[in-house]
């Protein structure tokens, strides 16, 4: 299965992004009223600069205290970003996001943001995938 699969089935437009300088606690605002784990930061909109996500607010919420949440999200970001494109293999991605224990993922093709995938985007494919296959071995099996 291929990552332009997993979008479509997500029915989701659009990446929820906030701007570099956007305060932290702004940030938080947003996953929480969104429901969502993380939020690009783009100065655009369209091309991704950083990731900030939960755990990346919790781990220096800890480590600093509430003050954190008045710094801006170019601080806390990660700005060395790993992007897939939609021909990628959904495999292959669960690989990396394996590896890199990170769990969301930009959709970049000409250097543009197409969408935004999560891990458990990936696993919940790759077991509907793994249930068709199944299916389809019982048929094979059964001589339908």
């Amino acid at each position: 299965m291929q990552v332009l699969n997993i979008l479509k089935s997500k029915g989701t437009d659009g990446v929820v992004t906030v701007k570099p300088g956007t305060l932290v606690s702004e940030a938080a605002k947003v996953l929480a009223e969104k429901r969502i784990g993380t939020v690009v930061i783009s100065a655009d909109g369209e091309t991704a600069d950083g990731i900030l996500s939960e755990r990346d607010i919790v781990r220096v919420l800890a480590a600093r205290g509430a003050s954190c949440l008045e710094d801006t999200v170019d601080s806390m970001m990660t700005s060395k970003l790993v992007t897939c494109k939609r021909t990628d293999k959904a495999d292959d991605i669960l690989a990396t996001m394996t590896e890199g224990r990170f769990r969301h993922m930009p959709v970049v093709e000409d250097g543009k943001m197409v969408g935004l995938i999560t891990l458990g985007d990936v696993v919940k494919a790759r077991l509907s995938e793994l249930a068709m296959e199944k299916d389809a071995l019982q048929g094979m099996i059964m001589g339908h």
